[in-house]
């Protein structure tokens, strides 16, 4: 076996990725192995790996990797491996945090739009040559709650803020966040459900906030509040919503995360007038795989030279 470092890309699309690679001069230290998702890798390929970059792997396969250390995931959000079996201790997890700074907020501002302006009933009347006008809402002076002001959370809150929105939101550690008119403690998430005009859901999943936005905890909100999630489908109860929803106990919601995903075709997702399903396109963009790229070349380079990794998941908090 090669006395360089062996790392496995278990991915589609690995282009961007050796590139990247590549041009940091990796090659010279690193061998990789490219394994197409949804194929099987060679159990041989797996005992060899100390390094593996992957969206998930078959169940069962870390079990087949002695040697393996680093797992560097392509997505922020961590819970589809912090809930495999095979996951030790031993291995550390890295998350791509950051990678979606930009995007993610411009989709749940394009959300917000979406909900105000009433561009897709102007769509359809163009397609019927009908000339109707409307009167929209504005988003100034509205409050917004950011439930998760990570990262995404405080990009969201200065673009909101640079559209004269007020607002405010939850943080693990309560400390001050440009944009951000008054940040409070998880436990205090119920004094932004009652104050926001649209509240936006950006909290991993943990055992803290899976299932967390249930019927107790949406009837906080305002009758004319809408719920929009971009996190992860776990953390509200599908039903509570769609029943809040048809109830008018909430305004209505936009969802781009499901349980389940492509989201069924029976799903009352769909059919629910109130609820807009968006196909999770929150983090994609052409800049995605050049952005997690530069996030893993720098890690390996780092684990090589014995530095501290970036990124690394906190396993007790669960991101």
């Amino acid at each position: 076996m090669s006395n360089k470092l062996q790392a496995l890309l278990y991915l589609t699309n690995a282009k961007p990725y050796l590139d990247r690679l590549a041009a940091d001069g990796l090659n010279e230290r690193v061998d990789f192995k490219v394994v197409a998702t949804g194929e099987q890798a060679s159990d041989e390929d797996l005992a060899k790996a100390e390094v593996l970059f992957a969206p998930g792997m078959p169940p069962g396969a870390l079990a087949k990797m002695p040697r393996l250390k680093v797992i560097q995931s392509l997505t922020a959000g961590v819970d589809h491996w912090l809930s495999r079996k095979d996951l030790k201790p031993e291995h550390t997890l890295i998350a791509a945090r950051g990678t979606h700074r930009i995007q993610v907020p411009e989709n749940i501002l394009g959300a917000l739009f979406h909900i105000t302006k009433k561009f897709h009933q102007i769509a359809l009347q163009q397609a019927e040559s009908r000339w109707s006008r409307s009167v929209s809402e504005t988003l100034a002076g509205k409050t917004l709650g950011i439930l998760g002001l990570g990262a995404i959370g405080q990009q969201l809150a200065m673009k909101a803020a640079a559209l004269e929105m007020r607002v405010m939101g939850t943080k693990r550690t309560p400390e001050p966040v440009t944009g951000v008119e008054k940040v409070y403690g998880f436990d205090e998430t119920d004094k932004v459900l009652s104050q926001s005009d649209y509240v936006v859901v950006l909290l991993p999943v943990t055992p803290l906030t899976e299932n967390y936005l249930n019927k107790t905890q949406i009837a906080k909100m305002k009758p004319t509040a809408w719920l929009i999630n971009f996190a992860r489908g776990a953390i509200i109860v599908d039903q509570d919503l769609i029943a809040a929803v048809k109830a008018k106990t909430i305004a209505g919601a936009v969802l781009d995360v499901f349980r389940t995903e492509p989201l069924p075709a029976d799903d009352p997702f769909w059919t629910t007038p109130g609820i807009w399903v968006l196909p999770h396109i929150g983090g994609f963009h052409p800049q995605r795989d050049s952005w997690v790229a530069e996030l893993l070349s720098d890690n390996i380079r780092r684990y090589l030279d014995g530095l501290p990794l970036r990124e690394v998941v906190d396993r007790e908090r669960g991101y």
